[in-house]
């Protein structure tokens, strides 16, 4: 996969430059709400400078304090406290798109440093990748990791799910074609075993009914 496929950070710098104009240009009142945005970015953005260094550790530890950040401001998970009486903040549509767009670099992030670990986690590759389809669902690099993800787990069906649609996005590219061939053999493969299982099958049924058919001529002789 190319450069921006395979970098988590490629393309973040529009979601920080939102940032910055967002503090800029708000007002007193959300000051507070913008000062956890920007907190949030700054995280993200030093999760992205560790994972340069290959730090992988470190970068983790960063999308996971930006993530628990923007919990507090998510509407999906606020709007559930909202019968219970408690403050519940209200987010410009600026503000919202900001939110969204750092959650899905944070979870895209996190499914790429996981894979670079020695022991990868692929249920968590495929959890934080089903995340980021949640909310932007042609994203190419989630796409592709959760059909790695799906393979290595697999569900070689899934795998070609995801896959398929990632080739749609990037049709040349070696990186999405790699995985996309191993899952072809895995189903040939699948298939060839099916079939055997039940030429197999078919097989005994018939050697067992010729044994009945034989023995009922036996007793009519």
């Amino acid at each position: 996969m190319d450069e921006k496929v395979l970098d988590p950070t490629a393309g973040d710098e529009e979601a920080e430059a939102g940032a910055s104009c967002l503090g800029a240009t708000g007002g007193s009142s959300g000051s507070r709400l913008e000062s956890q945005l920007q907190e949030a970015v700054r995280l993200k953005t030093e999760g992205n400078a560790f994972y340069r260094e290959k730090n992988v550790r470190t970068a983790i530890g960063r999308y996971h304090r930006a993530l628990l950040v923007l919990r507090g401001l998510d509407s999906e998970v606020t709007s559930a406290l909202q019968g219970f009486g408690a403050q519940v903040p209200k987010l410009s549509q600026e503000q919202e798109d900001l939110l969204r767009s750092t959650q899905v670099d944070c979870y895209n992030n996190l499914a790429a440093c996981l894979l670079q670990r020695e022991l990868v986690d692929y249920g968590r590759v495929l959890k934080y990748s089903l995340k980021v389809l949640q909310w932007r669902s042609g994203d190419i690099k989630a796409l592709y990791r959760a059909g790695v993800a799906s393979l290595e787990l697999g569900d070689a069906q899934t795998a070609r799910h995801y896959l398929t649609q990632a080739s749609r996005g990037k049709p040349n590219d070696p990186d999405v074609k790699r995985p996309l061939q191993r899952v072809e053999e895995r189903l040939s493969q699948d298939y060839q075993k099916e079939k055997a299982l039940y030429e197999g099958m078919f097989s005994k049924q018939k050697q067992g009914e010729e044994q009945l058919a034989e023995e009922k001529t036996q007793k009519l002789v």
